[in-house]
């Protein structure tokens, strides 16, 4: 049975875009929603121009309350009932609420090898520690910040005259290229680890 996915963003989208193109043929999932927290999104534009049904919760109205948030998103999730969740760039963490509902069948890539370099601005944290690899992490989302059991890893080396951009960019390619395949082996039930490059 062809498993239904729905994908998270905040911004332009590009994760979901790479997804969604690789959910064709004889896939395992199908893209049945692009969520975000911002209607805005570029990404939400781009999802529907691909015929994918597109929906925005606006985080600020709840302010700290994340769990009012999350329960509206779980609202909207219902309709749609993914059996799996993507986060694409989704710029809000979720607190156990959320995760607990969906354990087991939510997926997050990070733009670092996890398990270093958990939270933001990775790419510049990797130069000032002198790595000379650096990568992105496709990883099963528990309660924890960036962690839970990793799904898949692909390595980029670092140039000498790399800066955060320049490697940012690298390694975004490689997150379009690794995500998509991550999620077509755990829509089949695989969660052995995929390396790329490495």
């Amino acid at each position: 049975m062809t498993k239904r996915v729905a994908i998270f963003l905040s911004g332009g989208g590009s994760n979901m875009v790479a997804l969604a193109q690789s959910m064709q043929g004889d896939h395992p999932a199908k893209p049945v929603l692009a969520l975000s927290n911002d209607a805005q999104a570029g990404g939400l534009q781009k999802a529907a121009a691909m015929g994918i049904a597109t929906a925005a919760v606006d985080h600020r109205p709840f302010g700290d309350n994340r769990e009012a948030f999350e329960a509206e998103l779980c609202k909207v999730l219902d309709s749609y009932r993914p059996d799996i969740v993507c986060l694409a760039g989704f710029m809000r963490v979720l607190t156990p609420y959320f995760i607990d509902v969906y354990a087991g069948r939510m997926l997050n890539i990070h733009p670092s090898l996890l398990p270093k370099y958990k939270g933001l601005h990775t790419h510049q944290r990797a130069l000032d520690a002198g790595d000379v690899v650096h990568g992105c992490t496709v990883h099963e989302v528990t309660a924890a910040l960036d962690d839970g059991p990793i799904l898949g890893q692909a390595k980029v080396d670092v140039a000498a005259n790399d800066t955060a951009q320049t490697l940012a960019a690298k390694v975004l390619v490689q997150e379009h290229a690794l995500y998509p395949q991550v999620l077509r082996r755990f829509a089949q039930g695989d969660k052995t680890p995929l390396r790329l490059g490495f």
